[in-house]
């Protein structure tokens, strides 16, 4: 199928979703959407939620190190079966790495697989060697150790494999990990931050195991010659590596950390009843007031903070994820007949909440939360268009010699994303967060005002964005941006840019990078 046969069904499916139920993402409030397939309905929830441990760092010579492993293991999702896994110090997923704005941070990376990989520390801001993606690869057996100085505000961030060509598997397998900031003012607002008690981490996957409670892997989707609908989907819920989990938790505001690390679901966030809730922060940190919601879409790689009032609550509460597309049979048979099932109108249960008696301290929502510098879209020196299609952007695969794009440091950028594609690309750029100018030339809802990594572009939609590249420049070390659904970015629907600090500056891929951070080498 050729290109303009994909723009054709993209907007034709716009153009329906525009006259269904209000958009998934609209925080109207409404319940399940009529004629959604509701995978796990009669699930019990049977399992006590796993909090991932905080990764506790040494100080030496004024740097927090962290010691990172990954490693093979086995997991028992399921009762007697053991499924082949991958994991950072231990068998599935990694522990949680918290620090503070403004900390020396080094992380002793080893990769103890018998493959190589990379680990990439999502929506962090740093310098492009540091970072994690294709270019600092890790053979088996060997230790990376990037280090740099925490400038991000107080934010949910997280770390997974780059690879190219692997990325979407390592994930799969199991490794990932959240890496939270903290600030001043985080420090200073009462909001709930006692971890794993009222602030719970929670990393939400799709996926599918065989018989046997393997996990069952597939990188391209089940038509050949046509792109995966929406990478690796399964069928089978996990949160923080739980089948089923349920959390305890105290009668009064709690928050809630939510990552989506699937692959390429997305999941359309609310409470059973309607139940509401608070957003408080998006991808890079917290926004400027809470937004009261009932549903919160989530596209591969976003994260949100939420809060949620338990003092009323006379039971158990169900978060679960309601159908992203209202069902549409006309809708449907297009994007299942033309790409394969892409469980766009699946509902699941994801967690169970269970408020406890206690005497807890009374805390109120702050009326305010954070406040955000906005760059002035008339001081953007460049323009830059993006054409998103179904696995290339702007007609171009993947090179990792090539560099796509040149920025002068220091300079304010507005990037005008459009998908011309009948598929949803979650769109990410390394180094920086950005905010989102409009949607369809229309202002963003409040609760996408913040500061983001990732942004979801729909099919026929251009989403403009605008972003500031500060700090660190590098003519022969790029950073990407990728469309990440973790399979469309492995068969190459990524790009490179490097920051200079004059364009006139020659620019080229190299192995190693030479400048200085903080006063050190950049490559100890």
């Amino acid at each position: 199928m050729k290109r303009p046969s994909y723009l054709l069904i993209g907007l034709i499916i716009s153009t329906l979703l525009a006259g269904c139920s209000q958009p998934a993402g609209s925080g109207s409030g409404q319940g399940g959407s009529a004629g959604a397939q509701f995978v796990n309905e009669h699930l019990v929830f049977a399992h006590a939620l796993y909090v991932p441990p905080l990764l506790q760092p040494r100080l030496e010579k004024g740097e927090k190190i962290f010691d990172l492993d990954m490693q093979s293991g086995a997991t028992e999702f399921f009762a007697g079966k053991q499924t082949a896994t991958l994991g950072f110090n231990g068998a599935y997923l990694g522990p949680t790495i918290r620090a503070n704005s403004g900390d020396k941070v080094r992380l002793n990376v080893t990769n103890r697989l018998s493959e190589t990989t990379t680990v990439h520390w999502h929506g962090m801001h740093l310098p492009a060697v540091m970072d994690g993606g294709p270019h600092q690869i890790i053979a088996p057996g060997a230790t990376w150790q990037p280090y740099w100085t925490i400038t991000n505000q107080a934010a949910t961030l997280w770390y997974h494999p780059h690879l190219m060509g692997k990325t979407g598997e390592q994930v799969y397998r199991g490794l990932a990990g959240l890496f939270i900031v903290d600030d001043a003012n985080s420090a200073a607002l009462d909001l709930p931050g006692e971890y794993g008690i009222d602030d719970i981490p929670l990393i939400v996957q799709d996926r599918l195991f065989d018989p046997n409670g393997q996990l069952i892997y597939q990188m391209h989707g089940p038509n050949p010659g046509l792109p995966p609908a929406a990478g690796m989907i399964g069928d089978t819920i996990l949160v923080n590596g739980t089948v089923a989990p349920y959390v305890d938790l105290p009668r009064t505001l709690v928050r809630l950390r939510l990552l989506n690390a699937s692959n390429g679901r997305r999941y359309n966030f609310g409470f059973a009843d309607n139940y509401p809730f608070y957003q408080i922060a998006s991808d890079g940190g917290l926004l400027e007031a809470p937004v009261q919601r009932t549903r919160l879409l989530l596209g591969a790689a976003e994260r949100a903070e939420i809060l949620v009032d338990l003092r009323d609550t006379s039971g158990p509460l169900t978060l679960l994820s309601y159908a992203v597309i209202a069902n549409n049979d006309f809708v449907s048979g297009i994007a299942k007949g033309t790409f394969g099932p892409n469980a766009e109108n699946q509902q699941f249960k994801i967690l169970e909440l269970r408020p406890q008696a206690g005497d807890f301290a009374a805390r109120s929502i702050p009326a305010q939360l954070n406040t955000i510098k906005r760059l002035d879209a008339a001081a953007a020196t460049q323009t830059r268009r993006f054409s998103l299609d179904s696995n290339s952007i702007n007609g171009k695969e993947m090179d990792p010699n090539r560099i796509d794009v040149v920025v002068q440091k220091g300079a304010v950028e507005i990037w005008e994303v459009r998908n011309e594609s009948p598929l949803y690309h979650p769109f990410h750029v390394h180094d920086v967060q950005f905010l989102v100018l409009s949607r369809n030339g229309q202002a963003p809802p409040a609760w996408e005002q913040g500061w983001k990594d990732t942004v979801i572009v729909d099919p026929a939609e251009t989403v403009r964005l605008i972003m500031q590249f500060t700090d660190y420049a590098d003519p022969h070390m790029p950073s990407m941006f990728h469309c990440h659904i973790l399979e469309h970015e492995d068969m190459g629907m990524m790009g490179q840019f490097v920051v200079v600090d004059n364009l006139s500056d020659p620019v080229g891929i190299a192995p190693q990078s030479g400048g200085a951070l903080d006063g050190h080498p950049m490559n100890p």
